[in-house]
């Protein structure tokens, strides 16, 4: 029992040393770009994820497949300003408003989709949701989608 109670301060000093290094070692890098006449930031890294808030069309005069390569152009121009491009993206979340007929058109976004992903050229796919909203911000507006990448690491 001697034994026991004499380690005691050896071991919670070892404790309490680890537990101050650990915090330091752990943060992670943050940074947000952003204007300082929008509400939101464009993008915010974390680490090596990129988190780039939602998108909409520059024109909503167009269907949804137009609205939709629109908006993936955005992005790839948003990526590519960062250093990354559509195979960094490791998931997708799409929101879709049905049309003025009150159809959904979930084969139009799919189309402009795989002109960026699946692709020769372009074969990596993100995970992806895809949901159907009452509305968006704008009106017109038929497709909204936010996207996360990571800047990857070469595999061994």
């Amino acid at each position: 029992m001697r034994m026991t109670i004499n380690r005691i301060p050896g071991l919670l000093a070892a404790a309490l040393s680890l537990s101050l290094a650990l915090p330091a070692a752990a943060q992670t890098r943050v940074q947000h770009i952003q204007s300082a006449d929008s509400g939101i930031a464009n993008a915010v890294w974390a680490g090596d994820t990129l988190y780039v808030s939602g998108k909409l069309a520059k024109s909503f005069d167009g269907d949804t497949r137009t609205q939709t390569a629109d908006v993936l152009k955005q992005f790839e121009a948003t990526l590519r300003e960062q250093g990354l491009g559509m195979g960094d993206v490791v998931q997708m979340r799409v929101y879709l408003v049905a049309d003025a007929a009150g159809k959904l058109d979930f084969a139009g976004m799919n189309e402009a989709y795989k002109e960026f992903f699946g692709t020769a050229a372009q074969p990596n796919k993100p995970a992806r949701a895809t949901v159907q909203v009452a509305a968006l911000v704008v009106p017109k507006a038929l497709v909204e989608i936010e996207v996360v990448a990571v800047r990857g690491k070469p595999a061994k």
